[in-house]
């Protein structure tokens, strides 16, 4: 009986392919597969329209019209804050992000199934090039909340320079739940419609169209502490503070202090931390439970 090759047989048979991983083997090209699945699908969302990326700019305002005539003109949800029109549309812009990065990573590796049953091709750069797409359409909308701000006699302000801070938090928490969301879905696809129930009900348990005043005076200031528990929250509210005006309490303010802002953060951590660790492991399997 042959004992079987020898090392130098092979050594003849070249390199060992790898298996399929979340990161692949080359960090440089994840990173560019990453930018060029991103660009490509944030050129090609508007190909062909008429208006093109203007659309990406008339949706958020479009709701911000109906929401502001409902909540500010007949439900009276206006609290002291000075520019609330424009905290309005600021959160409809940052929940419209969180919502696309989040709900579009979802079913991002069964859409991408041509790549992804390429053995060498990094999965994770699917549900990231996602969230990127989504950063860069949360760029664009960001330009008429500015411009509203000014239009409506707001004036530039040394706490503008946290919004790169704020919005680099809110893409951490966006990936460690795309990460999540995408490697689940795959296997169980009861994810989707259970994710689009959590983004309903974060839309009306975040004080997007109602300020934290609001809810302080209406309920009780415990309620509007637990709220901000919610990382997007936070984020949202210390946004308000830092861009649209003071008058809009600070995040620390509104949760009852400093020291609890550690919770939505640990929240970010943990959702980070989760998601990368469930993406890894399952980043093997994906292209054979497709």
């Amino acid at each position: 009986m042959s004992a079987g090759p020898t090392a130098v047989e092979s050594a003849d048979y070249g390199t060992p392919i790898k298996g399929p991983s979340a990161l692949g083997s080359d960090a440089s090209r994840f990173f560019r597969l990453t930018w060029a699945l991103a660009t490509t699908d944030f050129k090609l969302r508007f190909f062909g329209s008429a208006l093109g990326y203007l659309w990406q700019l008339v949706r958020p305002l479009m709701l911000f019209g109906v929401l502001y005539v409902v909540f500010s003109e007949f439900l009276k949800f206006a609290g002291p804050e000075r520019y609330y029109p424009v905290a309005l549309l600021l959160g409809i812009v940052m929940f419209s992000f969180l919502s696309e990065a989040t709900a579009g990573s979802t079913r991002s590796l069964v859409n991408r199934e041509n790549l992804v049953r390429k053995i060498e091709f990094p999965r994770l750069a699917v549900p990231l090039a996602t969230v990127l797409t989504a950063l860069f359409n949360l760029s664009l909308n960001l330009v008429p909340v500015f411009v509203f701000l000014l239009a409506s006699g707001g004036t530039p302000r040394w706490t503008w320079l946290e919004l790169p801070f704020l919005i680099a938090l809110l893409t951490a928490f966006c990936i460690g739940l795309a990460m999540l969301l995408s490697a689940l879905f795959v296997r169980y696809r009861d994810v989707e419609p259970i994710w689009d129930v959590v983004l309903q009900v974060t839309f009306y348990a975040t004080p997007i169209f109602y300020t934290v005043a609001t809810v302080a005076q209406k309920s009780s200031p415990t309620v509007a502490h637990l709220m901000m528990c919610n990382p997007f929250a936070a984020i949202l509210q210390q946004t308000r503070h830092a861009i649209v005006d003071p008058s809009h309490a600070s995040a620390a303010s509104a949760i009852g202090g400093t020291v609890r802002l550690l919770i939505p953060l640990a929240v970010i951590g943990l959702a980070l931390a989760v998601g990368a660790r469930v993406f890894v492991k399952r980043a093997p399997l994906i292209a054979e439970e497709l």
